[in-house]
């Protein structure tokens, strides 16, 4: 996908985004766009970053290493998120890199987070992954344990949590999910809903996302890894 192709489908996913939002009739400033860079280089995502674009998701550490601090030092006001699965014993070095951490999902990690915000001083914005399929091969809390899990986030590991996150499983309609998101979300009166994609970011926001992850309709397919 050439530079130009990048930044004409980040331009339509804006658009998509503003109509989505006003069908719904939300205000189109309540949905934050994620730009999904993972898996592609710096010379892919620096014509989305010159377009105006800041914000941006990667999963891996180790990739987001090799990339980001180059581009941060050419674009201001870049935020990064981090999507993926996290190993626990990456823990310091995401919160060296993102602003803001969307896959929590179990205490050994929340453990190893505090433990770095406290070493760092940084404090990035942290979300509870939920496995609303409950799919065994699905990084995410189970629905019916995530009042527990939240609770030990505050009392336990002293973490404030800002929302929620969730993939739904691939064959499932996703709006259910979406739904029960935001069910679970309300119940504990959390602000921040990360969920929809570049196939079903339009039913994600009918249902309150208010971060939506998108890449492949800006950046083109990516190789599978």
């Amino acid at each position: 996908m050439s530079e130009n192709d990048a930044v004409a489908g980040l331009r339509q996913v804006q658009e998509s985004i503003r109509r989505s939002a006003s069908d719904y009739d939300r205000d189109p400033a309540s949905v934050t766009l994620v730009a999904v860079s993972k898996t592609f280089p710096a010379d892919a995502i620096e014509p989305v970053l010159a377009a105006g674009q800041r914000i941006f998701g990667e999963n891996y550490v180790q990739e987001a290493k090799a990339k980001w601090p180059a581009l941060r030092e050419r674009y201001d006001g870049v935020e990064l998120h981090m999507i993926g699965p996290l190993q626990s014993n990456k823990a310091k070095e995401a919160v060296e890199l993102f602003d803001v951490i969307h896959t929590l999902d179990r205490p050994s990690l929340a453990e190893a987070l505090a433990k770095e915000i406290a070493k760092q001083g940084k404090t990035p914005r942290l979300l509870v992954q939920v496995n609303t399929g409950e799919e065994p091969q699905k990084g995410g809390v189970i629905p019916t344990e995530v009042d527990a899990f939240l609770e030990a986030c505050r009392a336990k590991y002293g973490l404030t949590i800002e929302g929620l996150m969730c993939i739904p499983p691939a064959e499932d309609p996703p709006s259910p999910h979406f739904a029960l998101l935001n069910t679970i979300a309300r119940r504990h009166g959390l602000t921040v809903l990360s969920m929809g994609m570049s196939a079903d970011f339009d039913a994600a926001i009918q249902l309150g996302a208010t971060h939506v992850r998108v890449g492949s309709a800006i950046f083109g397919s990516r190789t599978n890894r």
